[in-house]
């Protein structure tokens, strides 16, 4: 029996009356202060009627899963391959699943983010910042906001901007993208309720958008080659058969059952299919936010400790500096066990479907509209021969305007993700040091909206500076490969957060750490390929093998490799 079932099955019996006082435990680094108590409210009960309250962190964190590696990395590999390679993007959200689990168990326990827990285990917060300063830099780029500016340009010259020539100008839209992308972090009251209001927004538009294209104007071969990619476990590429021809897709498993040898891997686009896998659902460290919104909706604990406010309009919001805990009985078990489930629904019903959801819609596009085997040399090369595709396929009355509303919907899905990652990445670090800083414990408890304010100046700032000196395409390289190092790292810390921080009773079962584990070493295997990539050190393929779309090359002088005759998207 599993540490979760036993525990539950205790949590059945009849409740003793808990005492009215008791000391908060103590365990990891006294650096950080202890917790201070309070009682566990009730969770939810699940019924049709109760759906809206599902509409938390999972619906959130969903919206922002379609970000800047299903919009533009995704499609590159479908271009390229189809749908056979998205079984490693299913393995990513299955572990993410199981990671966001992890951080909302620690959150419901006391209140606190997942963050400040990490900081809770020794060595203790003198040592940690130094490492996650390094593996969250890459969440303080604003690539986001440099690569929105493309489609946003693009719509105004009626022309994708060339990177060169329009230099000057896609850097200045990229500096107004990110003034707009703070405008919800500061107004509103709860900066949570703004980001909840502009991602269901977003989940609507884009979604809305991208499911009528799939249901008007994709065939149902396109999405049986979606759907079976993503459970086709075990096919990778292989090198041709012949010289200039097309990659093989085995299944390895198949294959080696069958007696059959196999080729050389075909390594030519190992950076850009570990990125997928890295990025599907959310990436990096950007699940975090995950266990600060599960505070802010007051689940579990969370209730007891508050939130933060924006700084107009929030004046009424607190946020205490410590998180509180409930005494572990057996009323409480059971009303914890109601808590536990209701996050496993909300994973498992809202922010799952949204993530497959938001790696098929943008991959159907490229299966659909681009040229089978052709590999842009620039990601925003693709999403053009995209929209000139979809353009295309509408005819000529509409295909301007559904040109640009393909564009349109580049700009919400990258422009969007720019307010969660800039939100994340500035809740991490001030939860933390509020928690964690002798001096920020000083502070009157409504004055978190102060300090979130300070450094989302501080940050843009930096961003502004970071436009202006380095390329967008160079930001989300440094990005992914930050990215993935931090998830795989980040798993086996959380880990150790919920084996040694929280009560016996609640701790993780064994399959629980065991997935957790499993999870880190896949996202840690993908971190080292990707860098791998970036150094050069993989076997790059014969030029003949990968034809390579350029921004001139006509209509018509590109095919694809399983449809000789069908006409692709517009290159132009």
């Amino acid at each position: 029996m599993t540490t979760d079932e036993s525990a539950e099955k205790t949590a059945n019996v009849t409740a003793e009356q808990e005492p009215e006082h008791w000391e908060a435990p103590y365990p990891g680094s006294k650096q950080m202060p202890r917790w201070t108590t309070g009682e566990l409210g009730t969770a939810p009960v699940f019924g049709w009627r109760q759906i809206p309250l599902l509409i938390g962190p999972g619906l959130v964190m969903g919206a922002a899963a379609v970000g800047g590696g299903e919009w533009l990395t995704g499609p590159l590999v479908t271009a390229k391959y189809g749908g056979a390679l998205l079984w490693l993007a299913t393995l990513s959200v299955i572990g993410q699943v199981i990671y966001n689990i992890e951080i909302s168990r620690y959150t419901l326990y006391c209140g606190e983010p997942i963050f400040t827990g990490k900081f809770r285990i020794l060595p203790g917060p003198i040592f940690w910042p130094f490492l996650y300063l390094l593996l969250d830099f890459g969440s303080f780029l604003p690539y986001l906001c440099s690569n929105a500016a493309i489609p946003l340009t693009g719509i105004f010259l009626g022309r994708m901007p060339d990177p060169v020539k329009d230099d000057a100008m896609l850097r200045l839209v990229g500096c107004g993208i990110l003034f707009l992308t703070l405008l919800p972090l500061i107004f509103g009251g709860k900066v949570y309720s703004s980001l909840k209001y502009i991602m269901s927004a977003k989940l609507v538009v884009v979604m809305g958008f991208l499911m009528f294209l799939a249901l008007g104007y994709s065939t149902f071969d396109t999405w049986r080659e979606i759907g079976s990619g993503f459970i086709s476990f075990g096919t990778i590429p292989f090198q041709a058969a012949t010289p200039g021809g097309p990659s093989q897709l085995l299944n390895v498993p198949w294959e080696l059952w069958q007696g059959h040898s196999l080729p050389p891997i075909d390594f030519s686009m190992v950076g850009l299919v570990a990125a997928m896998a890295a990025i599907a659902g959310n990436g990096g460290l950007t699940n975090t936010p995950i266990s600060n919104f599960t505070r802010d909706q007051g689940w579990g604990m969370g209730k007891e400790v508050g939130a933060i406010p924006s700084i107009v309009g929030g004046h009424s919001i607190k946020l205490s500096h410590v998180g509180k805990v409930f005494r572990v009985t057996p009323a409480s078990l059971k009303r914890w066990f109601g808590w536990v489930r209701h996050v496993h629904r909300e994973q498992l019903l809202v922010w799952m479907p949204a993530c497959f959801l938001g790696m098929a819609l943008p991959s159907m596009l490229s299966v659909q509209f681009l040229p089978r085997g052709v590999v842009p040399k620039d990601k925003w090369l693709a999403a053009a021969m995209t929209a000139g595709g979809v353009s295309d396929a509408v005819g000529p009355a509409l295909g301007p305007l559904f040109w640009n509303l393909t564009l349109f919907c580049g700009f919400l899905v990258l422009g969007t993700s720019a307010i969660m990652t800039t939100d994340g990445a500035l809740r991490r670090w001030v939860d933390v040091y509020w928690t964690a800083s002798p001096r920020l414990r000083t502070w009157d408890t409504h004055w978190i909206g102060r300090l979130y304010f300070g450094s989302l100046c501080g940050y843009a700032l930096l961003a502004l500076v970071m436009l202006n000196l380095v390329k967008g395409d160079r930001l989300l390289v440094w990005t992914t490969n930050l990215y993935n190092y931090a998830l795989g790292f980040s798993c086996f810390h959380v880990l150790a957060v919920n084996t040694i921080l929280l009560p016996k009773e609640i701790r993780p079962s064994w399959w629980r750490r065991a997935a957790l584990v499993t999870a880190g070493c896949f996202f840690t295997f993908i971190a080292v390929l990707t860098t791998a990539d970036s150094l050069g050190w993989t076997k790059k393929a014969d030029a003949a093998n990968i034809p390579v779309a350029e921004l001139t090359v006509p209509t018509d002088a590109v095919q694809s490799e399983t449809s000789p005759d069908e006409t692709p998207g517009n290159a132009q």
